[in-house]
């Protein structure tokens, strides 16, 4: 079969087929009278051969080792075409994704375009100061787009840089809360902390939902962090686990705070009390927890608190009755 009738059955046109064929990946078996390529049966078939393996992405020089070397890995070759498409697959994908950020950013020319390219490479730089510098510069005229300083912020481990990074998001517009609170689900207890760290500083509704939601959350520092919040701005669901953490004596302090705030009016403030008095009664609440929670009652306003102080201050446990005490004296000065 000569090159053109080659050519015209196979797809692969007669200027590939003189490569091949000065590659010595395809040679024809003979010539005519006349001097033209004459292709035989098993010639078609390597041609065939050639271009299923090209399919697969392997080079010309690849393919010509597959086709003669009988010592040849297939399997090995195989895997390493399977590492560089995972390669190439996630450097396309980081491509797509800046790419998507720039569009997000809604430059209006060239050099808005740059300013967001510049700020999406130092939140990536490997010096602390360059991405603080970067964090603090993003609520310009063009901002970062709020996916890069979520994305920023959750794998960020320096305490200033990551302090920065929360200031740019508070101020980052709606989507902030929705991306930070998928980062509550990762793997990584360092990230979860970061996402409701940054949840915390997120002003509106939306932030305060994401926060209620982290309650029931099955990481304590988690739940932690989201009752302190939620203590913060005034949100009674807090007050389960802000009970919780003073009796665990996980950041007890801070969360017997929180319970102060919480203490706005006569009604609230007896609530509290009696929330805190019935944890002190349970028969599972050990001595240094019964202490934490009669110390919390400083806080707490009203008069079911300063009658509570009074019948603890004669609680058999010495250090409650002393402590019960203390508070009370401290009421009657003021």
């Amino acid at each position: 079969m000569l090159i053109g009738e080659v050519a015209r059955r196979s797809g692969v046109s007669a200027r590939m087929l003189r490569h091949y064929e000065s590659l010595g990946l395809v040679r024809p078996s003979g010539r005519t009278g006349s001097g033209y390529r004459e292709y035989s049966g098993e010639d078609i078939r390597r041609i065939f051969h050639v271009e299923s393996l090209r399919s697969l992405g392997l080079s010309l020089r690849e393919i010509g080792r597959a086709l003669d070397d009988p010592g040849f890995a297939p399997a090995s070759l195989v895997e390493g075409l399977i590492d560089q498409t995972r390669e190439r697959i996630a450097a396309e994908t980081e491509l797509l994704t800046r790419l998507r950020r720039i569009h997000a950013a809604e430059p209006a020319d060239w050099e808005d375009v740059l300013q967001v390219v510049a700020l999406l490479q130092a939140l990536a730089s490997k010096s602390a100061d360059a991405r603080q510098r970067a964090a603090l510069s993003s609520a310009g005229e063009v901002p970062v787009p709020v996916e890069a300083l979520v994305e920023a912020v959750l794998s960020e481990s320096e305490p200033n840089v990551a302090g920065a990074l929360r200031w740019a998001l508070a101020r980052s517009g709606d989507r902030g809360p929705a991306l930070l609170a998928e980062g509550l689900a990762s793997p990584s207890a360092a990230v979860r902390e970061r996402a409701v760290q940054s949840l915390a500083e997120m002003p509106g509704e939306e932030a305060t939902t994401c926060l209620r939601g982290a309650l029931a959350h099955p990481d304590s520092v988690v739940r932690g962090h989201a009752a302190l919040a939620l203590g913060a701005r005034g949100e009674a669901e807090a007050v389960p686990t802000l009970l919780d953490m003073i009796v665990e004596g996980r950041n007890d302090t801070d969360a017997a705070d929180a319970l102060s705030v919480l203490a706005g009016d006569t009604t609230a403030a007896d609530r509290l009390a009696d929330a805190l008095l019935d944890r002190l009664a349970r028969p599972t609440t050990g001595a240094p927890a019964r202490g934490r929670l009669t110390q919390a009652l400083a806080g707490i306003p009203g008069t079911r608190t300063s009658d509570a102080l009074v019948e603890l201050s004669k609680d058999p446990d010495r250090a409650v009755a002393l402590t019960a005490a203390y508070l009370l004296h401290l009421r009657d000065a003021r």
